[in-house]
């Protein structure tokens, strides 16, 4: 097996929002996630949505300077009814992927569902049941923002899918 296989790989998962986005991150070794640090990024309630997103690219870029992720995992949208919330949050994932972009951190992306269902074992569970999960696998969490266990779910279902993906490389070298 290459030793890059066994090297530690930082992971910073991010639950986007316009007015707060979660993030955390996690340094997976193996099938462990070891918990590095998370939070929330709230830019001003009051501020024009072009100031909010800047200010949502500038807290990504120095978190991205901190913790130096390779990889970078978001949870893709859900299409919810309100399609002006719809339009708001793709504009603060376009400021987020930008700004990963730029700092070549490799982007992932899965599906609500494949992350509950990665964290949980139910792809239906609740926000609670999902915070109550990472909290469990991550030791050290403690009580998490809403939005930070979100974006540690995130990055904990990569962790998991992870193993899987570098098989099924593997096998294509075959």
């Amino acid at each position: 097996m290459p030793s890059e296989a066994r090297d530690p790989l930082r992971v910073l998962g991010l639950d986007p929002g316009s007015r707060t986005t979660g993030w955390g991150c996690v340094e997976v070794d193996g099938s462990r996630a070891r918990l590095l640090g998370c939070g929330c990024i709230e830019p001003p309630e009051d501020a024009p949505l072009p100031r909010r997103l800047a200010v949502l690219a500038a807290e990504l870029a120095a978190l991205v300077e901190r913790w130096r992720p390779r990889v970078a995992v978001l949870e893709e949208p859900f299409h919810g009814v309100n399609s002006r919330s719809l339009i708001v949050l793709a504009q603060a994932r376009g400021a987020l992927l930008a700004t990963l972009a730029t700092r070549e951190v490799t982007i992932e992306e899965y599906s609500p569902a494949e992350v509950k269902s990665a964290v949980t074992g139910n792809g239906r569970a609740g926000k609670d049941q999902v915070a109550r999960m990472v909290a469990m696998l991550l030791p050290g969490a403690g009580r998490l923002a809403p939005d930070a266990a979100d974006a540690l779910a995130v990055a904990l279902c990569f962790a998991a899918r992870r193993p899987l993906l570098r098989a099924a490389a593997a096998a294509m070298r075959v």
